[in-house]
């Protein structure tokens, strides 16, 4: 499993909004100066985000983005499917079912599902505020004289 840059990009979407929520809503030119991404990437992005309960949008002057929940209500699994449509690491496990004829014999479909389970445990774990929550601590010893 690789996470393509739509979805590596989407987190740092995410996360920008999160730490500028106080700003009300956030152009997408100024994620992009940001984040350095192009603004036309993000436009992609944010049309696969753009759902009620993950954006809200407001159009026109002092226009732009802004989560539509707080940032603890985010998983970065959830996100992730979002954009990147499935995180199983095979595609037999892609669905509900195996989609494989050789399941019943298949000597590594256990080990497949324990990655699976432990790759998507881990990611929904992990919430848009805990994602700030660390980069304050990284960021917090970082003198300047």
């Amino acid at each position: 499993m690789k996470i393509s840059t739509k979805g590596r990009y989407a987190l740092r979407l995410l996360v920008d909004l999160a730490e500028h929520q106080e700003n009300g809503y956030v152009s997408l030119k100024d994620i992009a100066n940001r984040q350095d991404i192009s603004k036309k990437y993000l436009e992609q992005i944010v049309a696969l985000l753009n759902r009620p309960d993950i954006l809200h949008t407001n159009r026109g002057y002092q226009g732009g983005y802004r989560l539509a929940k707080e940032p603890k209500e985010y998983t970065i699994g959830d996100i992730l499917r979002i954009t990147e449509g499935s995180i199983v690491p095979v595609s037999c496990l892609e669905g509900d079912t195996v989609n494989c004829d050789r399941a019943e014999l298949c000597a590594t479909l256990p080990i497949w599902r324990g990655l699976s389970k432990v790759i998507n445990e881990y990611l929904d774990s992990i919430t848009l505020q805990d994602v700030l929550d660390q980069k304050k601590e990284n960021y917090s010893y970082d003198y300047v004289i």
